[in-house]
């Protein structure tokens, strides 16, 4: 079952929104599933992280509700959203019917860090503060059950003092870019079940319209790799964020070398 987000998230443009649609049509279609459309385009706003997060909570609980639903009725989601910050309604669903589950995290940013303790003691973005809510580390209303234990992260190197710190001192397991990425993001999951999240800015600077652009990321051959390795597991759900309609200046942004890369985990899926 493909569920599509499409409403804001915390979004500072409403290039992800479109793309969701965009890119969660084309994933549907490859499945051979329907579609449930979440939430609609809107117009970006500014503040902080909390208002941010009650301008989006209504939605979000919407989306909430309706992976519980899926969840509940035995089927696999696959679901398309514009932003990462979605998944602070997502993950504490999956965590609590899958607690044994790894965490895949595909991302250039670690999205662990919590209120004020991002960037120097400012603010942190609500998209960076995903994980740390699933965790209980700060309380988004959403739940909190997520297992550190359980977090894989994949080709994060965008990070914050703290979410190194994290790495260093062996809470989060890290999987980074290089030779055999496959084998070893295999063996950092060993038996357990699976819940990938895939935010489109782990691919290389370049690659893909993403509103963060890092350099050092993976390319198209290290992401299809890492998702054939990702197929031979018992893989409970799949979401991907992050994926923008167009470049900034408008240029349409093709979804087909990421529809392939992905494409050995779709199979598993349809």
């Amino acid at each position: 079952m493909v569920i599509i987000y499409s409403g804001i998230a915390a979004d500072r443009n409403g290039r992800a929104m479109a793309g969701a649609r965009q890119l969660g049509a084309i994933i549907a279609e490859a499945l051979g599933s329907n579609a449930i459309a979440i939430g609609a385009p809107q117009t970006v706003r500014t503040g902080g992280w909390q208002q941010q997060l009650e301008l989006a909570r209504p939605t979000l609980e919407h989306l909430a509700r309706t992976l519980g639903t899926v969840l509940s009725e035995g089927r696999v989601p696959v679901i398309v959203a514009g932003r990462c910050a979605a998944s602070i309604a997502t993950l504490p669903q999956i965590s609590a019917r899958h607690p044994d589950a790894a965490l895949v995290w595909f991302d250039a940013h670690g999205d662990c860090n919590v209120p004020r303790s991002g960037n120097g003691g400012v603010d942190a973005y609500l998209g960076g503060m995903v994980i740390s809510a699933a965790t209980g580390e700060w309380n988004s209303g959403f739940g909190g059950s997520l297992s550190w234990d359980n977090v894989i992260l994949v080709g994060s190197r965008d990070l914050d003092p703290p979410e190194w710190e994290r790495i260093h001192s062996g809470q989060i397991n890290h999987v980074e870019i290089g030779p055999e990425l496959g084998k070893r993001l295999r063996a950092a999951i060993g038996d357990r079940p699976v819940y990938v999240h895939l935010d489109c800015d782990v691919l290389d600077a370049g690659l893909l319209a993403t509103e963060y652009q890092v350099s050092g990321g993976l390319d198209w051959s290290d992401l299809y790799e890492a998702f054939h390795a990702l197929a031979e597991c018992d893989v409970v759900g799949l979401e991907v964020a992050e994926y923008e309609a167009t470049w900034p200046d408008g240029r349409p942004n093709s979804p087909d070398r990421l529809v392939e890369a992905i494409a050995p985990l779709l199979k598993v899926l349809a």
